[in-house]
């Protein structure tokens, strides 16, 4: 781990907005965020107002004037809406256009088709991490949780040996791997690269969800037997899927090329990075362009437009009308994206990040479990991985000036991997998970809450691994 000068990070920051001291910035922001959390849990208030309140909360209870506070939180909000606000788009567009077009069942069929009874829930959690990728986590909920009830119910399978890996496919993408929302935040805020970040992410979600899916899945499918619930079994039964009213579907191979080809093109950057090292080589000035964010996942819904869209036989109006409804329901997720960048900006403005500096070093707590225990904090608040992931980016961002590409990469992670942490009571996932499974509250604590946990632990524990060979 790299060893960070203060004084130097001193020299070289922004001048605060106000003269408050360490004891009264700690207290604006244990106040900010309480008030964070009390708009979003006890009066049920939208985030995005949530994190707007708070900012100018944050900047009253530190001192800062009014005026300063609004300037803070509006170029944040602005800067972060620029920075990730496209790439968010560009993956629901692609998302809408796997769904509509009968690609994520194409993936699906084929998968399940070719694996064994043993090998089933492996399966669930392959399907589960490859749609995960361009998808938001609910999106994949609502497209997964149907195949998983009709394979329990057909093949006579546990619900959660079936059900467990493909939420934890779905929440380790979620959690860690862009171009979802929370990594794409922390990684603009923290100044990380999104390949080697990539990279590293892959590298933590194997393992990762390997232990919190199939294997963590025996013991949740002894601690809750029960049934595919047949009222939920019949609506899927009733409920057309996007899909179902087309005559073909997109190949398997093409499917599959289309999704990942974001991905392929941003690790390309990322080893050709690497390896090369030279800015002015001919080939990494290439692999810069076709490996940005924007680009690859740009080259990736331009493709599926013939490769899922097309293929699927749609028109022109068709393919017209899916990006467009693609975009309305992402504002909600831009706004408060946006916001928690905002509320990031006005924390380091006030000075939080120096007082950040300043306790981290007196505590001697090693930045990544640091930046680990401030999400995991925020998560059980708040109940957002979202939320959580982007406060502790603001919190801990001056931690990142002086670390190297894969350090900053493992800090981006460390907060992924804290934001998962017991989904409980206040999160919106938790109640998705036990309506769909028919569970009570104390199952969903068993099974969902401990998955969820073990994710956040095992993906911490990886990622202080990688750290003690990067």
């Amino acid at each position: 781990m790299t060893s960070l000068s203060v004084e130097m990070l001193a020299a070289d920051a922004v001048e605060p907005i106000t003269s408050a001291g360490n004891a009264q910035l700690g207290i604006a922001v244990l106040a900010g965020i309480a008030v964070i959390v009390l708009l979003i849990t006890k009066f049920k208030l939208h985030a995005f107002l949530a994190l707007t309140i708070g900012s100018l909360a944050l900047g009253a209870f530190a001192g800062a004037p009014l005026a300063a506070t609004i300037d803070s939180f509006t170029a944040g909000l602005g800067k972060t809406v620029a920075g990730v606000g496209v790439l968010i788009a560009l993956g629901a567009i692609l998302g809408k256009l796997l769904a509509d077009s009968g690609g994520a069942d194409q993936i699906v069929d084929t998968i399940l088709a070719k694996a064994s009874r043993r090998a089933m829930p492996w399966a669930m959690v392959l399907i589960a991490s490859v749609i995960g990728l361009p998808l938001f986590f609910e999106v994949g909920i609502v497209l997964l949780i149907p195949v998983v009830l009709l394979v329990a119910k057909r093949g006579d399978y546990s619900l959660m040996r079936i059900g467990v890996p493909a939420l934890a496919g779905l929440s380790v993408m979620h959690g860690l791997i862009p171009p979802h929302p929370g990594p794409l935040v922390a990684i603009d805020a923290l100044g990380a690269d999104l390949g080697v970040t990539l990279a590293l992410g892959v590298l933590v979600a194997i393992p990762t969800v390997i232990i919190a899916g199939p294997l963590f899945s025996r013991y949740a499918a002894r601690w809750v037997d029960i049934p595919a619930p047949e009222h939920m079994l019949q609506s899927t039964d009733r409920a057309p899927r996007p899909s179902e009213d087309l005559e073909k579907r997109p190949g398997f191979v093409a499917t599959v090329s289309t999704v990942l080809l974001p991905v392929v093109l941003m690790l390309v950057k990322a080893l050709v990075d690497i390896v090369v090292d030279n800015p002015d080589n001919g080939l990494q000035k290439v692999t810069d362009v076709i490996g940005s964010p924007l680009i690859a996942l740009l080259a990736a819904v331009l493709v599926g437009l013939f490769t899922l869209g097309r293929a699927a036989g749609f028109t022109k109006q068709r393919l017209s009308s899916t990006v467009e409804k693609s975009l309305a329901p992402i504002a909600g997720v831009l706004m408060i994206v946006g916001a928690g960048g905002g509320f990031k900006q006005t924390l380091i403005d006030v000075g939080v990040g120096q007082m950040i500096l300043d306790f981290s070093k007196d505590w001697s707590i090693p930045a990544l479990l640091l930046a680990w225990l401030i999400a995991v904090a925020i998560r059980l608040a708040t109940g957002s991985a979202t939320v959580a992931t982007i406060s502790a980016a603001g919190l801990v961002a001056p931690l990142a000036e002086g670390m190297g590409a894969s350090e900053t990469a493992l800090l981006v992670l460390a907060i992924g991997a804290g934001s998962l942490f017991f989904s409980h009571v206040n999160d919106a996932g938790f109640w998705l998970v036990k309506e769909y499974f028919g569970m009570s509250v104390g199952q969903t604590i068993k099974t969902w809450s401990v998955m969820e946990t073990i994710i956040s632990v095992v993906g911490i524990i990886f990622v202080l691994l990688l750290s003690l060979v990067l």
